[in-house]
């Protein structure tokens, strides 16, 4: 059975997923809208992670005895400057991401709930990921500065990432339905 506590601190990140599902897809309609297609793309496959995030969440706390009590969401940022301020804003988010999943590890070992640990063990790993790739595309960006040309190798390289196959996400996997 999960304690009170942390089964509250998981359902604030629960909410904390869907936000960031929620302003990855926010990035996403800006990318589009400036015909970078390829950093829409992205953002697109980054919100598909965060959805999967949400569930592995929503399930340890029904599987642990809890209860799954979703929250209304804020809608983070609609606009940027530039794409670099986009990705820029993106690192930022995933350093909060996981501040929020060091606090979820701290609360678990308070209340040695050690059932836990896998769990966010994983995300703790996820988030060096996360944070690299979004850093990394934000340096990338700023030393792209209003080059162009190269904003659109960025663009074309960035469209390279793939959706797990079968991902709802994937314009390919809708239209065809």
């Amino acid at each position: 059975m999960i304690g009170d506590r942390l089964m509250k601190a998981m359902n604030d990140q629960i909410r904390n997923e869907l936000e960031s599902f929620y302003i990855y897809h926010s990035m996403a309609a800006y990318f589009h809208s400036i015909s970078l297609d390829g950093m829409a793309h992205w953002m697109r496959c980054q919100a598909h992670e965060e959805m999967i995030h949400a569930m592995k969440f929503f399930d340890h706390v029904i599987d642990r005895g809890g209860k799954v009590i979703l929250q209304d969401l804020k809608q983070l940022k609609t606009e940027w400057s530039s794409p670099a301020e986009a990705f820029r804003d993106a690192y930022k988010h995933e350093q909060f991401i996981t501040g929020k999943i060091n606090e979820l590890s701290s609360i678990a070992r308070e209340e040695k709930d050690y059932t836990s640990e896998p769990l966010l063990a994983w995300f703790l790993e996820e988030q060096i990921e996360e944070e690299a790739s979004a850093g990394k595309i934000a340096d990338e960006l700023e030393m792209v500065g209003s080059d162009k040309s190269a904003l659109l190798l960025l663009d074309r390289e960035l469209a390279t990432r793939t959706f797990p196959p079968g991902s709802p996400f994937d314009p390919v996997a809708y239209k065809a339905a």
